[in-house]
């Protein structure tokens, strides 16, 4: 594989370059993350940003639903965009559905919008291990917008806040006995929470639901990266279409604002360090697994530590020493 070449195809904004990347940057062996890291280095200097928009919710909060009706929205204002859907792995075969554009079938077929299922591998965070990559290939086709579905929603599923400038937090109506163990941490972290499926019968009740939030935010201490009047909840649905359009406004209010008030590139910085820390550490993991010779001594010291002849701690640091 030429790595020039696909770079230069993929600035073009070839779909099919896209794929491609993603796919490479995806991979596990070590030729390939070697190809991965050059590609990276090559569209590092490009002046491409979109906005990047990471979104979660419950299981049956309606995501899908909400992405296609938000995509469809955009791209019909002449954006395009592109949708990183994370499905979860099984942890006993590994494998995941990947059935998002089935979900997605109006979304997929525009010719505006793109749409890349992952699996998470079982990495925590709710994202997959290489979806801070896959934003930036995103970014260097040129999509305007780049939508990050993670797989769930709870205290370990926020690392998708990390690698995006907006964080959407989707709600069902009337759900708040389930999220009371999740709420606060990812409420802390949320730019707006949009409450669902506020159509019909259930409307009241996202009305209500929308109240709740609205008060519970008002708790909250105020950051530093928001305008007045952030975070805000907002109703919406996605079935009708209601709400979307005032959603994407306040999505865009908020951008501009942190922009102008240079939170934008403070956080983008930010952003940029974790990664290469977190890229620092992942490394180290990979060289216990990797080198036969740490391997093994891995599995004697892990045996000892079964067997209570060392403690934990003792045993790590004697491996960390090898390093």
């Amino acid at each position: 594989m030429d790595v020039n070449d696909l770079a230069r195809r993929l600035e073009q904004g070839d779909r099919r370059a896209l794929a491609r990347a993603i796919t490479l940057v995806e991979s596990g062996r070590a030729d390939h993350r070697a190809m991965a890291a050059a590609l990276l280095d090559r569209l590092a200097g490009l002046q491409r940003q979109a906005l990047r928009i990471g979104l979660s919710g419950t299981p049956g909060v309606g995501k899908s639903t909400f992405i296609e009706a938000f995509g469809r929205h955009l791209t019909g204002q002449g954006l395009r965009v592109a949708v990183l859907a994370v499905d979860p792995s099984s942890a006993r075969s590994g494998g995941s559905i990947l059935g998002d554009k089935t979900r997605m079938e109006l979304l997929a077929r525009d010719p505006r919008a793109y749409i890349r299922p992952s699996p998470s591998q079982a990495h925590l965070g709710g994202v997959a291990r290489r979806s801070r990559e896959s934003v930036a290939l995103c970014e260097a086709a040129g999509f305007d917008v780049v939508l990050v579905e993670t797989v769930g929603v709870g205290q370990s599923e926020t690392l998708v806040a990390g690698m995006t400038d907006l964080f959407v937090l989707l709600l069902a109506p009337a759900g708040g006995d389930e999220l009371q163990g999740v709420k606060r941490g990812i409420m802390e972290m949320a730019d707006l929470i949009l409450v669902n499926k506020a159509d019909g019968d259930l409307k009241p009740a996202a009305t209500r639901t929308v109240a709740d939030y609205a008060g519970a935010l008002r708790l909250l201490r105020k950051r530093p990266q928001d305008p007045e009047g952030f975070p805000r909840v907002l109703p919406v649905s996605a079935v009708a279409g209601e709400g979307i359009a005032q959603a994407w406004a306040d999505m865009q209010a908020l951008a501009d604002w942190r922009r102008a008030h240079s939170h934008w590139a403070r956080t983008r910085a930010e952003q940029a360090r974790a990664w290469f820390e977190d890229e620092v550490r992942a490394a180290l993991l990979a060289r216990l697994t990797e080198d036969p010779a740490l391997r093994a001594r891995m599995a004697a010291t892990g045996a000892a530590v079964a067997q209570g002849q060392r403690s934990p701690a003792s045993a790590a640091a004697d491996i960390l020493s090898q390093l």
